[in-house]
């Protein structure tokens, strides 16, 4: 894209103003210091005791913070992306007197970037600039610093003709002293060839998710204080704000000794110093939503196709929902691949690919997905379960997508009373057909796949009204659906049978048992999810198992502390309707 120019201009060593050549809007612009022999003499390690940033105003006067980074050498940078065309001015902070209080101004022109990726209509995402919504489809490139340069460009070249708009990845190596040789002194050359490749893949129209940490505690073993991690928190936000990114702190929180205070701590200090506030998260083995009630995650990332974890969660929280997992531990192909990505598609998550291969196949039925989801308005659609022999998700009145993953007579529809354009859908390629009875009015909409030979998608839609509505653009066409968990015990429909004990054993596997009080049309189709959380540890919930029963084994770090944990069976019924009971339970060796 050629709205991602970058601009370095040199302050001048007195004054630390500077005139520069007019800069695109959300376009990264660099300030830059050298520092003197005196002061190089007195910080001999700039990254670890330099303090310089600016106040940086926009011409509509809102005000940025934005930190300096080392870049080698006496060499600190200000790197900062203006978001709107004008005079911008800036006011520096430091803790070398030659450039404390200086101030200087720069100008932006206008540019036709969307603007950076935020949270929007409660579990959406939108463009900054163009207020336009943004349908996240991502793939992964794990190791994108560590690769080879001419593998790397020939990968984000196709990704990018592929539609993605996203793509995964770690900022620091599997070898972490390949990045950081010490806590207090990253590797420069490291990360000015990984700014290049960020930057590449913004220009390729992929923003750029970070996984900050690899799991199994490698960032804490890297940065064993506080002090270190506020430090790299700091450098890694100054560097990489400007560009179009989001962050994910870590690999499997999960399997960090101390996973949920981790990410807090990380999480907050991105929050502290990233000034175009990147939407944050973190991987998951499983869910990241134990994080949510910490203050500093904006969407939930999943890594896990348990499709009851994924359809009961979607009820609970009012965040967005990124699959990174969708295809399962084993990443599925074929047609188990395509039921995989729209059973996610079902839960109203957004999708991040893991393309370690090149199945034309799956490539085929993602961008058939893209396609298709891009003709929606998915940014207001959710869940919806007046719905028997398939799954769906819905704007009410204006557009029903229904995915039957295997056809076995017919699939029937409750709908608002209104002229709808019908279309059958082949999910594999995407082609589209309409049935010789094109359009349909009515409240109950019954009908017959094509065949039951695969899988099908049946779109109902008011085509002309999505016309108008998209002509008087407006990004919430209802307000967001947020249903409070019922838990009185005498509304809920079931109950815990097992255990029967109170006490749940560390050294030996659980069974659990989940039955019906009482029976109704509602409790014809029920999800389980089993979760349990120790207080007393900080560790948050764990998810433990899914489904009316099973067994479960108690997580090392869900055991720590001991004590008594509390047990939650959350249940949603065919209607959409969440319920929850809590037992209270002993931990015994």
């Amino acid at each position: 894209m050629k709205w991602l120019v970058s601009l370095a201009f040199a302050v001048a060593a007195l004054s630390a103003q500077t005139v520069c050549q007019p800069v695109l809007a959300y376009s990264p612009c660099e300030i830059v210091f050298e520092l003197d022999a005196a002061e190089a003499k007195t910080h001999a390690n700039p990254y670890w005791s330099v303090e310089l940033r600016a106040e940086i105003r926009s011409p509509k006067f809102k005000t940025y913070q934005v930190h300096a980074f080392h870049d080698g050498g006496n060499r600190m940078v200000i790197r900062f992306s203006p978001t709107e065309a004008g005079q911008w001015a800036f006011r520096l902070t430091s803790n070398l007197p030659r450039f404390n209080g200086k101030e200087g101004t720069f100008e932006a022109t206008p540019s036709d970037h969307p603007g950076f990726v935020h949270v929007r209509n409660v579990r959406h995402f939108a463009y900054e600039e163009s207020k336009k919504p943004h349908l996240w489809f991502g793939d992964t490139l794990m190791n994108f610093g560590g690769m080879e340069r001419a593998a790397f460009d020939q990968t984000i070249e196709a990704r990018s003709k592929d539609k993605f708009n996203h793509m995964r990845g770690f900022l620091l190596s599997a070898d972490p002293a390949r990045a950081f040789p010490a806590p207090d002194r990253p590797n420069t050359a490291y990360f000015q060839e990984l700014d290049k490749r960020v930057r590449l893949m913004n220009e390729k129209g992929l923003t750029v998710d970070l996984v900050l940490g690899h799991a199994q505690n490698q960032l804490a073993k890297l940065l064993p204080d506080r002090q270190s991690r506020d430090r790299f928190a700091r450098y890694v936000a100054s560097r990489y704000s400007a560009y179009a990114v989001t962050w994910q702190m870590v690999e499997q929180f999960e399997t960090y000794d101390n996973g949920r205070a981790f990410c807090k701590e990380l999480g907050t200090a991105m929050k502290l110093y990233d000034p175009m506030a990147h939407p944050r998260s973190t991987h998951a083995a499983m869910t990241a939503a134990p994080l949510v009630g910490d203050g500093w995650l904006d969407y939930i990332v999943y890594g896990s196709d348990n499709d009851q974890l994924n359809a009961v969660e979607r009820q609970i929280y009012a965040k967005p929902f990124v699959n990174v997992g969708f295809a399962g531990a084993k990443g599925a192909t074929g047609a188990e691949f395509r039921h995989k990505l729209w059973r996610a598609t079902m839960n109203a998550q957004y999708i991040t690919a893991n393309r370690q291969g090149d199945s034309a196949e799956d490539l085929k039925a993602l961008t058939a997905w893209y396609d298709l989801m891009s003709t929606t308005r998915y940014w207001d659609s959710e869940p919806y379960f007046d719905v028997d022999g398939g799954r769906a998700i819905a704007l009410e009145g204006i557009e029903y997508m229904v995915y039957i993953e295997k056809p076995a007579g017919p699939v029937e529809v409750l709908i608002e009373r209104h002229n709808y354009d019908i279309y059958w859908i082949n999910p594999a390629t995407g082609e589209a057909t309409r049935p010789k009875d094109k359009d349909w009015k009515g409240e109950k909409f019954v009908v017959t796949p094509p065949s039951d030979s695969q899988d099908w998608i049946l779109q109902l839609s008011r085509d002309g009204k999505k016309e108008g509505m998209a002509k008087s653009y407006k990004f919430e066409a209802r307000p967001v659906p947020v249903q409070d968990v019922e838990t009185s015990e005498k509304l809920v429909p079931f109950t815990l049978v097992e255990p029967q004990k109170d006490t749940i054993p560390l050294s030996s596997g659980t069974f659990f048992e989940v039955k019906f009080k009482r029976q109704t049309r509602a409790t014809r189709a029920m999800s389980y999810l089993i979760t349990a959380e120790v207080t007393t540890n900080g560790q948050g919930f764990r998810v433990l198992g899914t489904g009316p029963s099973g067994q479960f084994q108690i997580p090392p770090a869900l055991a720590k502390g001991g004590g008594v944990m509390v047990l939650r069976v959350t249940g949603l019924n065919a209607n959409g309707k969440a319920y929850a009971v809590d037992r209270v339970f002993r931990l015994v060796q």
